[in-house]
């Protein structure tokens, strides 16, 4: 399904996107009078999109129905491509350092600033199942050609139960979140060396329960899951950092902090705002250029907005935006929002798989730009 004219790609099929988002009905607006804009529809769950300045789309899936493609790049009807090519999104049980060209779990995937198409390998089939050995990488692929650029091998910062799960940029650093193993990574760009931060502390560890449209959220094991570091951004000016566990609450820490490998962990650790906005259960995140922070509420199917000063407010509410998960902020200032229904698949509901399709992918107007910093 298309998109308004804003979004040159995809023009020729607007009015069969704006009639479809008649059809499902209007959104709740606190803010303003955007309503959502259903744009892709999917019979595999994906939890993460990204866009070129030229209009080309590409998303990634979880692998909720079992193994298939986890990386895509769409047609103007929807119509998904596999990422670098079939080979590549074959299932990978075990990867010999970097030289394997296969993903083993693909959790995120974004533009960068240097218009390059970067994928995360999650290094593991799961949250709370063992790392595959050389598994946990950061792809930076051409979108172009296709071609496969550099692959930065994570394995010296990763533990036996790391769960790689998202990347930003800033200018020579690269900071990767660990889901599986409370912590942050520290990557830097021209050495390839990677190193941990703030292992185990009350800003990167889940300890409250995580919830989806109220209910708790239970693993595949009946217990509640933990999701510990997982979304991130950098300001524009690149100064701060904000990171925290997929349950919240928002964290921050200044860069200079964790780009100075001389300096004690504790005396980092210390440095760290927890709790600097109070963040609820969260799916994904995407920041403006004005430094303003989006984040997924996904116990009340709303996306918030977090101020630079730390104050929340709601952007929209919309019963269509079961676990809007990986945001992405385009040029013409569309929020894209992928509806994953991650609560609703077997990881995340009890080893029971519920999910509702075709899974959606919706637009939002905002009248924002992304930050120049976080990609081209």
């Amino acid at each position: 399904m298309a998109m308004s004219k804003p979004f040159p790609a995809l023009a020729r099929i607007a009015a069969v996107c704006m009639a479809a988002a008649f059809i499902q009905g209007c959104a709740s607006q606190p803010e303003s009078q955007a309503s959502l804009i259903p744009t892709f529809k999917s019979d595999r769950v994906w939890n993460g999109v990204t866009t070129t300045p030229e209009g080309r789309v590409f998303v990634s899936y979880t692998q909720a129905e079992g193994p298939g493609i986890q990386v895509a790049e769409l047609d103007p009807q929807g119509r998904p491509t596999p990422f670098p090519d079939a080979t590549w999104n074959g299932a990978q049980q075990s990867v010999a350092g970097v030289i394997g060209t296969g993903y083993v779990r693909v959790n995120a995937l974004r533009i960068g600033p240097d218009g390059n198409l970067w994928i995360v390998d999650a290094g593991a089939p799961g949250l709370g199942k063992p790392a595959v050995q050389g598994g946990a990488r950061l792809f930076r692929f051409d979108p172009q050609s296709r071609r496969l650029l550099q692959t930065y091998d994570l394995a010296a910062a990763v533990s036996p139960y790391s769960y790689i799960d998202d990347v930003r940029f800033n200018g020579q650093y690269a900071y990767i979140t660990d889901a599986g193993a409370p912590g942050v990574i520290v990557l830097d760009l021209q050495t390839g060396v990677a190193r941990r931060v703030l292992d185990d502390t009350r800003a990167s560890e889940a300890t409250r329960p995580l919830r989806a449209d109220g209910r708790a959220v239970l693993g595949v094991n009946g217990q509640p899951l933990r999701i510990h570091s997982d979304q991130l951004e950098v300001s524009p000016d690149g100064q701060w950092l904000y990171f925290q566990p997929a349950s919240g609450p928002l964290a921050r820490i200044a860069t200079r902090y964790l780009n100075d490998p001389t300096l004690d962990k504790n005396d980092v650790e210390a440095k760290v705002q927890v709790a600097w906005a109070d963040t609820p259960s969260t799916g994904g995140t995407a920041i403006d250029a004005n430094g303003n922070i989006y984040v997924t509420d996904v116990e009340k199917r709303r996306i918030l907005r977090v101020s630079p000063e730390g104050k929340v407010t709601t952007v929209i509410e919309d019963e269509r935006l079961v676990w809007a998960d990986a945001l992405w902020l385009d040029r013409e200032g569309y929020l894209w929002i992928p509806a994953s229904q991650q609560n609703l698949t077997p990881e995340f509901n009890d080893g029971r798989m519920a999910v509702n399709y075709p899974v959606w992918l919706y637009r939002l107007p905002i009248g924002a730009q992304p930050s120049p910093r976080d990609h081209s």
